[in-house]
């Protein structure tokens, strides 16, 4: 596959832009909901007429895909991007079966390869691919389409959510990122943290991309599943070498927080932590 230009990567992000808005402006129809969105919630509460419903939105991306940059793009877009009644959460995933192709991609870790092959099954998909967006853990885009994933924004933001609030959030003194979580009501629902480094950028010298520096907001650097009793304010901790690799950076760290209930996010969370 030949490795697009520097100026097709900005095209696509104007592109995105332009449709994500105008799609915003029509108010368009949603696409078909999987049979998982249909799942029975936990205690739901009514979406807040005031506050923005959180809805989380993840690519499965990789540095070693040419299709891969105007996705990044499209993420980066949706980071800013205001919808009416929606709190987007973005996350950028890095899977690690395209290391094998001249170019080991830095963000990419084993766990993200795991989630994106429950999607799999979710969605009764032939085989993981990249780029894939997935939306509140219950619809899910192949490739670029920012029409129908600003529509299944839409959709997801007028479900019901379970409120999230995170408390105490900070670097202790060995590197470990603490906090803890607070729901507003008993949620039979299993709690999942995620450290993502704010804004990094990669210069690629391999691979499909080579000669290329690509630009990612979110990108995850660790991941724990906490369970189902984790959101009662006890004290949680996330740690390892990638936390703390995303430390040295000197840049603000993302610690996002979501709830799942039959592969269903039913609450999100995030708060920025600064060096």
């Amino acid at each position: 596959m030949t490795s697009p230009s520097l100026d097709s990567f900005r095209v696509a992000g104007r592109v995105v832009a332009l449709a994500i808005t105008a799609l915003l402006l029509r108010s368009p129809a949603c696409g078909q909901q999987s049979a998982a969105a249909n799942a029975a919630q936990p205690n739901p509460v009514l979406p807040n007429p005031v506050l923005p419903n959180p809805v989380l939105v993840e690519l499965f991306t990789s540095e070693g895909c040419s299709d891969c940059p105007p996705a990044d793009a499209v993420l980066a877009q949706l980071d800013t991007q205001v919808f009416p009644g929606a709190h987007v959460v973005v996350l950028s995933e890095h899977v690690t079966y395209w290391n094998h192709q001249g170019w080991t991609d830095p963000f990419s870790f084993d766990d993200i390869d795991l989630r994106q092959q429950d999607y799999v099954r979710q969605f009764g998909l032939p085989s993981p691919a990249t780029p894939q967006f997935v939306v509140d853990g219950s619809m899910q885009v192949a490739g670029n389409n920012p029409s129908v994933l600003a529509g299944y924004i839409t959709r997801a933001a007028a479900a019901p959510k379970i409120p999230l609030e995170i408390a105490d959030a900070h670097r202790a003194a060995n590197g470990a990122i603490q906090f803890a979580v607070h729901t507003g009501t008993a949620a039979k629902a299993s709690l999942v943290a995620v450290i993502a480094e704010n804004e990094t950028h990669s210069e690629v010298s391999r691979g499909e991309n080579a000669g290329h520096t690509l630009h990612y907001v979110a990108v995850i650097r660790a991941m724990k599943e906490f369970g189902s009793s984790a959101s009662d304010g006890r004290t949680l901790q996330l740690s390892g070498g990638d936390v703390l690799r995303a430390e040295k950076d000197g840049q603000p760290l993302r610690l996002v927080v979501f709830l799942v209930s039959h592969s269903r996010v039913v609450g999100a969370a995030e708060q920025t932590l600064n060096p």
